[in-house]
Order: structure tokens, then sequence, then C-alpha cells
């Protein structure tokens, strides 16, 4: 094994590892947020009897596993979702870190907004909306992430890409109202800037991608009358997996269109 493979594997297993437990913290945000309880205290328990999880049952997955998917206390069922987000976040970790394996100073930066894109997504779907306490903090905080990052240019490139997303999405909540909210505007610009800092290519395959799930999820939904024409559709977790989609490697498909454009 050369040493940039032993890199690459030492950064995914600490992402694997790492998204575990934020995956465990972020089923408590998904719960709390949005009823606008404190994410910290009381420590997580038994939404039935009030017990409070013994530490051996919280650890991520295997805790869920041991107690067979049950309340230790009194036996009520704990949904499956819990751990599935737990493994999910680990995955998603283990993803980005060998995305950025070779520029490990971004890694902070993207590994807050993969948290902060699937509690968002998550909060969504369960009651269509974009918390502030969520969405507002996360433009200083990976502002002041991506400055650790040291890439000037692409700073910049992230400040004017957040700018356009939000004017964007903007324009359409206002020129067509009921078809975008305004926490999907304020989103968009966490995901301009996080897209556009690694290139103009990969903004414009998120924001396209992004319409693109919606647009096909819609058909599908209607298809199978789930939905109506006039049914509303989250949109947030749409411009969170077209964002990712694209920073995953599809936005090298956006950087060869506007190669192509500009040639």
């Amino acid at each position: 094994m050369t040493d940039v493979e032993l890199v690459r594997l030492t950064i995914a297993v600490l992402g694997g590892l790492l998204g575990l437990a934020i995956g465990s913290f972020l089923n408590v945000v998904v719960h709390r947020v949005p009823l606008g309880l404190s994410v910290v205290a009381p420590g997580s328990h038994c939404p039935n009897c009030q017990s409070p999880v013994r530490n051996r049952h919280n650890v991520p997955v295997l805790g869920w596993l041991m107690l067979r998917g049950r309340c230790y206390d009194c036996r009520s069922p704990i949904s499956a979702r819990y751990p599935l987000v737990e493994a999910g976040t680990g995955l998603v970790f283990v993803l980005v870190g060998l995305r950025f394996a070779e520029t490990p100073a971004a890694l902070p930066a993207y590994w807050a907004f993969a948290a902060l894109g699937i509690a968002l997504s998550l909060i969504d779907l369960d009651v269509r909306r974009l918390p502030n306490a969520l969405v507002v903090p996360a433009y200083p905080i990976l502002a002041a992430l991506l400055v650790v990052a040291a890439a000037p240019h692409a700073g910049f490139r992230a400040l004017v890409g957040g700018l356009m997303l939000f004017g964007i999405f903007l324009i359409i909540a206002l020129a067509a109202p009921g078809s975008m909210g305004f926490g999907d505007v304020k989103l968009a610009g966490v995901v301009g800037a996080m897209t556009a800092w690694l290139s103009w290519g990969t903004l414009l395959a998120g924001a396209l991608l992004s319409f693109v799930f919606g647009a096909v999820v819609g058909v599908l939904l209607i298809a199978s009358h789930r939905a109506g024409r006039r049914s509303a559709v989250p949109f947030g977790p749409f411009l969170v997996l077209g964002a990712w989609t694209a920073i995953l490697g599809a936005g090298y498909l956006g950087d060869l269109y506007l190669t192509a454009v500009a040639a």
C-alpha cells in the first residue's frame, strides 16, 4: 500500500467513525429543532417513558441492534430511521473524505455541509420547512471553515456563487409565489457557495440537477397517484442532493459544458 493509499484509507475510516457519531447527534437535531427544543439538554431519552438512554445503548447503530429496536425500559419500538441516519451519515462522511483526501484543509467545511444537508433534508421531509436556526448560522460557520482551507480565489468564487444562486431562487420565489419557499432561497445561498468554491461547473451542475431530481420525483409521485399537479413537495432535499451529486463527481460535466461554451 502506497503512502497516498494509506492516507486515503485513514481519512475514510476516520470519516466513517466521525459520521456515525455525527449521525447520532443529527437524530437529536432533526427531532428537537423543529419543536424549538435544546439539542444539548436533556440527554437522549425514550420519548414514550422518558427514561434516559444508557451509555452502553447510545453507541451508533450497535445500540439499536442491542436493544432490538425497542426501549430498554418500556419496550416501546424505536424507529429504524435512527440507525439508518447514523449509518447513512457515516457512509456520506466516507465519500466526502475520499473526495477531499487530496485537499484535507477543505474537509471540515464539507463534512459540516454534509451534516447540515442531511439534517435539513430530513426536517424538510418531516415538517415542510427549513429552520432558520440551522440555515442562518451555516453562513458564517461554513465561511469560516472555507477561509481555513486557504484558497482566496476559490473563496471569492464561493461568495459570488452564493449570491448568484440566492438571487436566482429569490426571483423564482417572488415571481411564482408558492413555487419556492424562502427557506429554499436561504439554503440556495449556502449551496451556491459550497459548490462554486470548487468550480463554476460544479455550481451549474448542482443547481440544474436539483431541478432535474425534483421534476423526476414529482412526475413519479403524480404517476403513482401519491400527489397531484398542485401538491407541495419539499425542495430542500433535492437542492441538497443536486449539490452533493455535483460535488462528488457530476460537477465535472458542468466544467466540460462551460469549457465547450467558452471555446
